[in-house]
């Protein structure tokens, strides 16, 4: 990380946009059927906690609280994509809707994952 400033204001917004876009997802696609209902609502929760976790990296007191935070974006990006991977999988979503969201958790494990590599916890 170059500056650190710089790279918690990109992340902040980018998780956010994401979050919101995960909410527009939901509430368009995820309304039909008891099964997509639910493990859409399991994807609303993680998808938007990657967002709030971060904002929660960015404000930490230390290196070990911010690894920790970090450990959670990374969790909860995993299980937004598990959540995705479901929907397409059991035949629930068309994957030609998630292709936007799938690219940009894909791409957000890969950095957040990254990130806590270079950390130390």
């Amino acid at each position: 990380m170059a500056n650190p400033s710089d790279f918690n204001i990109k992340y902040r917004e980018r998780t956010k946009k994401f979050a919101v876009e995960i909410i527009k997802f939901y509430s368009k696609y995820c309304k039909n059927g008891d099964e997509l209902r639910i493990l859409g609502k399991q994807m609303l929760r993680s998808g938007t906690s990657v967002a709030a976790n971060f904002r929660a990296f960015t404000r930490g007191r230390s290196e070990a609280e911010k690894y920790s935070k970090l450990c959670i974006v990374v969790e909860e990006a995993d299980e937004t994509q598990f959540w995705l991977e479901l929907m397409i999988e059991s035949g629930l979503i068309i994957s030609d809707t998630t292709t936007q969201i799938t690219n940009e958790i894909n791409e957000l494990v890969r950095i957040f994952t990254t990130t806590k590599a270079k950390m130390k916890p």
